[in-house]
């Protein structure tokens, strides 16, 4: 461990600044991957996991706008999520028509 302590000696080591910095990565991948997800269920509950990690994150480097954005994006996406499993989230037809053929 020495010597990877040697080629970054910038790096803070402490357990809990690696503990939060792999938190806050593992949230920006779910945000990253979840943009990717066709399913929008899967999609709403990768980008609710992603959100929230990034919403510890943002608590412990007191940083309030991007805490009250974080814990905006996963309470839409929670909400979003329930509609979506209750039944209440529709898509009206034409707009899916115009999403799918933009040209007519």
């Amino acid at each position: 461990m020495n010597t990877l302590f040697n080629l970054i000696p910038g790096l803070p080591w402490d357990n809990m600044v690696i503990v939060m910095n792999m938190v806050a990565l593992a949230g920006a991948t779910f945000h990253i991957y979840g943009v990717f997800l066709e399913t929008e269920k899967r999609r709403d509950l990768v980008f609710i996991l992603g959100g929230t990690c990034l919403f510890i994150y943002s608590l412990w480097i007191r940083n309030k706008i991007f805490a009250l954005a974080m814990f905006g994006f996963s309470i839409a996406s929670l909400i979003e999520f329930i509609e979506i499993w209750t039944g209440h989230h529709k898509h009206d037809q034409n707009l899916v028509n115009k999403y799918k053929n933009p040209n007519e």
